[in-house]
């Protein structure tokens, strides 16, 4: 494990694993740079994999007052690191941190996400947010977790169920940071006319058993922005196997 020091001063922690290219991994809720390595093991014999820590978990740093600006700071001091030009691939919240980066001028050779949680057309979710963050205040991030699990569409008895698992404590353990994956979402609300000006290719992906909303905000990412389109990988919902992403990676990432 290595660090970054990003613009504000946090220490953001990375890993470097394989030879060739530089593909950063950009994670979403719940998930630490811990969580891709069984994708970046397929991966790491055609590139250089980049698996950050986003600010707030595992053993990066943060700072009093959230910005989205600073995560988009932090994924460019990875990108530095990586020697300046770098693939980036961003899944869920990171995929929309991946594009809203990129909005803000942070420059990367070309951007893959796989179903960023954007919903345009309706307001941002401002009262959402404040009840998770009233829940975290309280100390309740269980009560905050499975709200939050809930929002995304996951029955209430399913997402009690995770209770039970084994990682529910590595869950709880961020669930500080939910927060933050709630504000990137609020990027995609109302319009994503913003993404007019990424120059860089991107591939909009999403699941062929994922609801409509993922197909959806592929497909206006591919409208809007002036290199992008829109795939969908078949079988597939929010939780994509591995096995499916990895060559369709392999084959946008050249």
């Amino acid at each position: 494990m290595d660090h970054v020091t990003s613009t504000d001063g946090t220490r953001i922690a990375f890993d470097r694993t394989g030879t060739g290219p530089a593909l950063v991994m950009v994670v979403g809720a719940f998930c630490t740079r811990l969580t891709t390595k069984t994708l970046t093991a397929v991966l790491a014999d055609a590139y250089t994999v980049y698996e950050y820590d986003r600010r707030g978990r595992g053993e990066s740093g943060d700072a009093a007052l959230y910005s989205v600006e600073s995560e988009f700071d932090d994924l460019a001091a990875i990108i530095a690191q990586a020697g300046g030009s770098a693939f980036v691939y961003g899944h869920s919240s990171g995929a929309a941190l991946a594009l809203g980066a990129a909005a803000h001028g942070v420059r990367m050779r070309k951007i893959a996400v796989y179903e960023p949680p954007f919903f345009p057309g309706q307001p941002a979710p401002g009262a959402f947010t404040q009840e998770v963050c009233e829940l975290l205040a309280s100390g309740d991030r269980e009560e905050a977790a499975l709200r939050f699990i809930v929002n995304t569409g996951a029955p209430r008895e399913a997402a009690e169920n995770l209770k039970n698992a084994p990682f529910w404590p590595n869950m709880l353990a961020i669930a500080h940071t939910l927060p933050y994956d709630l504000t990137l979402s609020d990027l995609g609300a109302i319009t994503l006319d913003w993404t007019a000006g990424i120059p860089e290719p991107i591939l909009a992906l999403s699941g062929g058993k994922s609801a409509d909303w993922a197909p959806n905000a592929a497909r206006l990412i591919a409208a809007m922005a002036p290199d992008a389109r829109a795939s969908v990988i078949e079988g597939q919902d929010h939780g994509v196997s591995d096995e499916a992403l990895a060559p369709v990676l392999t084959q946008f990432f050249v």
